[in-house]
Formats: C-alpha cells, structure tokens, sequence
C-alpha cells in the first residue's frame, strides 16, 4: 500500500483545487517577495527607494508625511494641566460622591483606602489664544502655541496600570506581540530616506527627583511585522549607536567589500531557507553601513543658528536632554524620516504632585513649545503630525495623605487629555468634555483606538483597510472593536 497513492484517491475536487491554489500563490508570492526584498547593491539605479511603501498605500491623499510622537510615560494629570476644573475648590477634602464613582474599578495602590477625598489643583489656570483654551501656569510655553493645537479632553482607554496601558496606547492592545504604531507605518508607508531608518525612537533623560516606570521595547517593536519595522533607539548619552565607527585598520572600502561578501552568503541562504528574516538581516546591514554617514551628520547640531536653539530653551545643547531630543526630532523631520518617538519618563505623580509635576513640566514644556514654531517656521508643520500623550490620566480625590497645598493621584483611565498638532489636524480646537470632577466624559468620547484611526487617516491611511495576516487573523493596529475616525480634529 502507498500512502501518497490513498491520500490522491481519496482527495476531493474541492481539496485539489483550493491546495493547488493556495500553493500557486504560495509560490507566486515567494518569487515577487525574493524580487522586492533583493538586498539593494551600489550603485543599482533601481534601488532609488530602498524601502518602499506596500502597494496601493497611501489608500488617499494624506495631509501628514511623518508623525512625531511625544510620550509622556506615566500618566500626566488633566485636572492640573489641561482640564480646568473651579468648582472643585468649594470640595476641597469631601468624598467623591458614588454618582460620580459609579463603582468604577480602581487600583490596589488605593483600594485600600477608607475615603477618596476632593483633590483640587493648586494650580492656577488662565485661557489662552483665540481659542480661549484653559491652560496650566505649569506649561507657559505651550500656551504661546495653542492656537496650533486640538486638545482633546475626552479620551479614554482600558487599561488601568503602567505597563497594559503604554502596550496599549502603542500597539492598540494591551497583550504583549502586537506591532507599535511607528512599525505598521514603517511597514505600510516605507521611507522616502535610505540613510536612516524609518522608524527611530528617543529616550530622553528626566529628573532623579521624580519616580519613574520601566520602558518597554514592545512601545516600539515591530511584533507580527517583519523586524525590519523595529524602532531603532539612539542612545541619549555617548554615541547615539553603539558600534557605528569602522575598527581600526578598516576603511570604508574594505568595510563595503565585507558587506557585499556577506550580502552574497545571505542571498544564497534565503535562495536555499525562504526565511524573509534573512532578508532583514541584509536591509539591516546596508543601513548600518549608510549610518556611519548619516548619523553623525544628523547630530552635529553646529549647523543649527542661536535663534533657532534659543525656541527649545537652555537645556538644547545638552546631550540627553528632552529639549536635545526635540531638536533631534526636528532634525529627523528635516530628513523625511517617518516616525519619531520621544519617550520622556517620570509623569506619575502618585505623591508630591503639585512639586513634582512643576519638574516634568519645566523640562519639557518650552522644548515642546520650541518643535511646534520650529516646525511651522520651516513649512513642516503641514505635513508633520505631533501628538503630546500619556498612556492615561489621574483620579480627582488625592492618594494618601491630602493638604491645601500638596495631594498625589492615581491612575485614571476614563479621561485624560492629548494634544494633537499639524498634519491635517484643525488647530486652536478644544474637544470634548468631562464632568465636574474630571472623572467621566460627558461629550465626544475618544477610544484610543479612534485616535489612533484619526492619526492614520492623517497619514492617508483606512485603519479598516490597513492589516497583516498573523496566527490566522487579519491584524489591525486598532484591534476588532468599532472605531472611528475622529472628523471633529481635522482641518
């Protein structure tokens, strides 16, 4: 008995034909992918676009090339920034009323508590611009630029802790494995620069005064997607890539020889495997090769004249610092990478918040202040989209101890506030509402997965439309919920 001979007899027209199919296209696909993922070699003019973007993408004319991603890791407070709230003075230190609670789940850091006392902001609020928006003392910078900005009071996610919650906001869930927002536009949309990586991540230093939560690669990993599509870090002190310099005793021409000897090995292993990592690698290595030019060039800021360093304050010409990272932005901007992501860390205030926050905000506000006019002088605001955001927001009754002049808060995820700003979004707009204690949204209600729908529809992308097959599912980065577009923000 054969059994290759009972497993054909007993195979049904139906099978045969949708195998055969599926093995044609098997190999259909495989020959196109070895065309498109072929190491790009000197000199070749086909290569004028080393990473180009998937077919049929953008799905529509897009009003933003590139995004920059301004992450304030922790969990800013809304009520002492950009959610005014008077009425919360007359209840100073009374319990927030069950109505107002509405038996909402809260952490372990203060369920334990016996009363969840009225915290009101110690900080003083005035409006700004012809908006007239509420703005903080804490962000006088910010405030100069409002009229550039949609804020937007009335977003909310699922998780509640640190860790969920940056998974989340990055990669649309809160389960580890998901590709991160910069990587599904890396993949999808490509990069108009063969000297940098598309997709390239900052982590500025912070205060020693202020605690802070781990980062996790996953706020940048490319999951499902090839790891081409990865984040790359620059390092914020010292070399900003490790490794970059050629040893000594080996020049550029013995290094590009190398590469070309490897590239060929490489090539002949995914001839023989099909493994697309392999074709990674050798992406991987060309871009190397093209930073050791790039890089340097990018970070020599002498080019740069005092009145444009002047925009992102005194810190701008120190190594690490947000305002450093800011310009670095700009920088990258400049040179049509696609996706920045700055992530500053230290925002959560559970203790010591009026002291604390006056930190953060001092470091960072004028730098932000400084991307947005250096952007608009320089005709890049158009097309560069920037969003300010924490993974959530903070409770309106103090954790712990509660004075006049000093109250901490905890994690909050049914409001917080994001500012958006350029790139098709409709500047000097004030979205959605909350109650009076900044607990509940009243009016205009936006999931993070609408935001992040919002930030691809600016980037001429149909979230709906945009998907990578993995584990048998049609993955998107705004999950298999509704949501939608959010029209209210753009111009």
């Amino acid at each position: 008995m054969n059994p290759c001979h009972d497993y054909l007899r007993q195979l049904t027209r139906r099978q045969f034909f949708s195998g055969a199919g599926l093995s044609l296209g098997g190999l259909a696909l495989a020959q196109l992918a070895g065309r498109l993922g072929a190491a790009p070699r000197p000199g070749n003019p086909l290569d004028a676009r080393v990473h180009p973007p998937l077919p049929g993408l953008p799905h529509f004319a897009p009003r933003a090339k590139r995004i920059i991603y301004l992450h304030m890791n922790g969990g800013p407070s809304q009520l002492d920034t950009f959610d005014y709230k008077p009425g919360l003075q007359e209840r100073f230190d009374q319990e927030l009323p069950d109505s107002i609670r509405q038996g909402q789940r809260i952490t372990t850091m203060t369920s334990g508590q016996t009363r969840f006392p009225v915290a009101p902001s110690v900080i003083k609020f005035a409006r700004h611009g012809r908006s007239g928006a509420w703005v903080s003392e804490l962000l006088p910078w910010t405030a100069r630029v409002v009229d550039d900005l949609a804020i937007v009071r009335s977003v909310y996610t699922n998780a509640i802790n640190h860790d969920p919650a940056c998974t989340f906001l990055m990669t649309g869930s809160e389960i580890p494995g998901r590709a991160s927002l910069g990587a599904w536009l890396s993949y999808g949309l490509g990069s108009e620069n063969n000297d940098l990586p598309a997709f390239v991540v900052l982590t500025p230093k912070f205060s020693p005064k202020v605690a802070a939560q781990a980062l996790f690669t996953r706020m940048w990993s490319s999951g499902f997607l090839p790891t081409r599509h990865n984040g790359v870090a620059l390092r914020a002190q010292g070399d900003p890539v490790l490794f970059l310099e050629n040893p000594n005793g080996v020049d550029a021409t013995t290094r590009r020889a190398m590469l070309d000897a490897l590239s060929g090995f490489n090539q002949l292993n995914h001839e023989r495997y099909g493994d697309p990592e392999t074709l990674t690698r050798i992406a991987q290595y060309e871009m190397a090769f093209r930073m050791q030019t790039s890089v340097p060039e990018l970070t020599d800021i002498r080019d740069e004249s005092p009145a444009t360093l002047e925009l992102y304050g005194p810190d701008v010409k120190t190594p690490g610092s947000f305002a450093a990272s800011c310009l670095l932005a700009r920088r990258l901007a400049e040179r049509d990478v696609r996706v920045v992501q700055i992530n500053h860390r230290g925002w959560d205030q559970h203790g010591t918040l009026p002291e604390h926050l006056r930190i953060q905000c001092r470091d960072t506000d004028q730098a932000c202040y400084g991307l947005i006019a250096d952007l608009k002088q320089r005709g890049l605001l158009e097309d560069t989209l920037v969003i300010w955001a924490g993974e959530f927001g903070r409770t309106v009754y103090s954790q712990g101890t509660l004075t006049r002049t000093n109250y901490g808060r905890d994690h909050h995820p049914r409001c917080f506030t994001v500012w958006l700003a350029g790139g098709g979004i409709k500047g000097g707009v004030v979205y959605g509402e909350t109650d009076d204690f900044s607990y509940n949204i009243t009016r205009d209600p936006v999931h993070l997965n609408d935001l992040n729908a919002t930030l691809l529809h600016c980037l001429g992308i149909d979230h709906l439309r945009f998907t990578h097959r993995s584990q048998g599912l049609e993955m998107r980065l705004t999950g298999v919920e509704p949501a939608k577009v959010v029209t209210g923000l753009l111009a």
